[in-house]
């Protein structure tokens, strides 16, 4: 496979933007209704929306439902569906970022080690540290990890002078590796009690989803995101080259940095409330730019959105496909993820 000369080749869009961004809109909305309904206790579509109704406006609706689908629909599937969609999104952007300042098409947070760092900080703060400042205590660990996991894979790369497309996947993996097996010692090292719900966690799940815990993923992705979204036009200029990027006035390592912190803010945050769920921020961006084409003031959005979606239907067929138990997401999206992963090497080799 030869050395990328960019972060992806440039794609026109297939479709309009906006018929883009109206169907995808459309998509996420039957897609939600769609994961709150099924399950071990299907629920129809009109109870799921009713009771939604009911909770946005107490008496705007006449109540049909038993208490029971009620607390399932409530309680239980929309902060799960929520929170999906909120790791969907935040990998995806976190990933089409990654790709941009790398200008390596591979780049994506499960590949280069950073959600292995995150689950890291996880691990470390479940088991051994205990919660000392609360419900802040595993994202903000997860984020220091995360961090951690970047700063050690950029150094590994410009040390082994190792910045090129396939060899910095490699030396991410090669991080990967060593930090999940400092992460499988803690474990060793952990409460016996609590190792089987920490291995099941590592696997990818959103089944400890609260309404009382999501103001944290959400509050980080729409700061975030909205602050990688004001800066596409650098993004855009980061595709082209450094030299490029930097005779536009951009400061290219400061702002390298930037996205890499930001990118593990994201990551260590989603980590830290489903654990590792990888391939999303590889393949959703190239279906972004496939159908919006390049411009990062379209892909970011498009990616969003896409990476929600694909994530929903990841979480139903991970609870549909053994029902009633509930099979570790991250078995699908690295499923899917891995066959997307050949099909990507044999077209940059084509």
């Amino acid at each position: 496979m030869s050395e990328a000369t960019s972060a992806h080749p440039q794609v026109r869009p297939r479709v309009g933007v906006s018929s883009v961004l109206l169907g995808a809109v459309a998509l996420l909305l039957v897609s939600l209704s769609f994961a709150v309904s099924v399950g071990a206790v299907p629920v129809p579509l009109g109870t799921v929306w009713g009771i939604l109704l009911k909770k946005i406006s107490p008496g705007l609706i006449e109540q049909t439902w038993s208490q029971g689908h009620e607390a399932i629909v409530w309680e239980i599937r929309f902060p799960r569906a929520i929170l999906a969609m909120m790791v969907g999104a935040g990998l995806a952007m976190v990933g089409a970022s990654l790709q941009a300042v790398t200008r390596n098409p591979l780049a994506d947070p499960h590949l280069l080690g950073i959600s292995s760092g995150g689950a890291f900080g996880s691990i470390l703060a479940l088991l051994h540290t205990g919660l000392f400042i609360g419900l802040l205590t595993v994202p903000l660990l997860a984020f220091v990890g995360a961090l951690g996991a970047t700063a050690i894979v950029l150094g590994v790369s410009r040390f082994a002078d190792a910045m090129s497309a396939d060899r910095l996947v490699l030396a991410g993996v090669a991080v990967s590796f060593i930090i999940m097996a400092c992460a499988n010692v803690l474990i060793f090292l952990g409460d016996p009690k609590a190792t089987h719900v920490v291995v099941f966690w590592m696997l990818g799940g959103l089944g400890l989803a609260q309404w009382s815990q999501l103001i944290y993923p959400l509050v980080v992705l729409v700061a975030s995101g909205a602050w990688l979204l004001s800066r596409s036009t650098e993004l855009n200029a980061m595709t082209v080259g450094d030299e490029t990027a930097s005779t536009l006035g951009i400061p290219v390592a400061r702002f390298r940095l930037s996205v890499f912190i930001a990118g593990a803010l994201i990551t260590g945050v989603m980590v830290a409330f489903s654990g590792i769920i990888g391939f999303v921020g590889l393949m959703v961006p190239h279906v972004a730019r496939m159908l919006v084409g390049g411009d990062y003031r379209r892909v970011l959005p498009a990616s969003a959105f896409l990476g929600a979606i694909f994530l929903l239907w990841a979480d139903i067929t991970a609870r549909t496909i053994m029902a009633p138990e509930d099979m570790p997401i991250g078995i699908v999206t690295g499923l899917v993820g891995g066959i997307f992963f050949v099909w990507l090497l044999s077209r940059r080799q084509a």
